[in-house]
């Protein structure tokens, strides 16, 4: 396994739309989900891996699982603040948390793991990861991650 470098968790922050909000006047729950692949997405950019650099390669990442735990909703006018980072990296696999704040305190809204697997984008058959992946995105340390 490559030495991996200790990085920050990577944050985004935005605002909550109209249209995210459901019938209880809170964000909706399916809308968690798309904030947490949107900020995988920005998260693999900013390290260089865009999706067009995932085509050249011929690899990418496809979801096996997600997990959302909600402890407070997000309202109409807040401003969201995402924390995510990836945990591991296993030889097909990896997992990604994330931490998703109410900006203007930063009480914890919700926490959410995704579990991501490196296939090959033809045959969508498992790929090990590329070493160049695994590094780009380096490590977070666990008492960074905990945090409420």
């Amino acid at each position: 396994m490559p030495r991996l470098d200790h990085l920050p968790p990577f944050e985004m922050q935005f605002p909550v739309k109209p249209e995210e909000i459901d019938e209880y006047d809170h964000v909706s729950n399916l809308v968690y989900l798309r904030w947490t692949l949107r900020a995988a997405a920005a998260h693999s950019a900013a390290v260089g891996w865009t999706t067009e650099r995932y085509r050249s390669l011929g690899q990418g990442w496809l979801v096996r699982s997600h997990k959302i735990t909600y402890r407070r909703p997000a309202l109409l006018g807040d401003e969201i603040l995402m924390r995510t980072w990836v945990g591991d990296f296993e030889r097909f696999s990896s997992v990604r948390h994330y931490r998703i704040f109410r900006a203007q305190d930063e009480v914890l809204l919700a926490t959410a793991e995704t579990n991501w697997v490196f296939v090959d984008l033809n045959s969508q058959q498992l790929a090990r990861i590329p070493v160049e992946v695994q590094s780009a995105f380096g490590f977070v340390p666990q008492d960074e991650t905990t945090s409420s």
